[in-house]
């Protein structure tokens, strides 16, 4: 009785040991690799991203100070990283894309509007090709992407 009930309890131990185990490790190889990433741009530490939020697989990271702005989408098949010198940038706007006349929104774009020679420049945000379950993730991401372009338009008008 007592060598059955030990067994049972090292089997359900293990069920539940696995996948904290697989899941701690991801999110620590993801802060890592976050980390590698802000390192890359930081530019011999002249942009410091202390501002970070992460949701659905996407990092943003800005520098107010520095006026900087990072964008890490893990999404994608492959990972895209967008870096933004906020210097350089004259105003932020969110751009999203429909399906013809239908309220289903296809992708989410930050605008950059360039000072000099008035470049324009589209950074992706949300990809409904991206979005497994369809759609799913699209209010959360809309969201933040409304909150993140007040944060850096304030960023770039201070």
């Amino acid at each position: 009785m007592d060598t059955s009930v030990t067994i049972i309890g090292l089997i359900l131990t293990l069920i539940i040991a696995i996948p904290l185990f697989y899941s701690m490790r991801s999110t620590s190889i993801n802060k890592a690799k976050i980390k590698a990433i802000k390192n890359k741009f930081s530019q011999n530490n002249h942009f410091n991203f202390e501002i970070t939020e992460t949701q659905n697989k996407k990092v943003l990271a800005l520098d107010e100070k520095n006026k900087g702005f990072l964008l890490m989408n893990f999404n994608a098949k492959e990972e895209v990283v967008s870096f933004v010198d906020l210097n350089t940038v004259q105003s932020c706007k969110l751009i999203p894309t429909t399906e013809n006349n239908t309220d289903t929104i296809l992708k989410i774009e930050f605008e950059f509007q360039y000072k000099d020679g008035k470049k324009t420049e589209f950074i992706p945000f949300y990809k409904i090709e991206n979005d497994q379950i369809g759609q799913v993730c699209l209010y959360e991401d809309h969201q933040l992407a409304k909150k993140w372009t007040k944060m850096i338009q304030n960023c770039i008008t201070v």
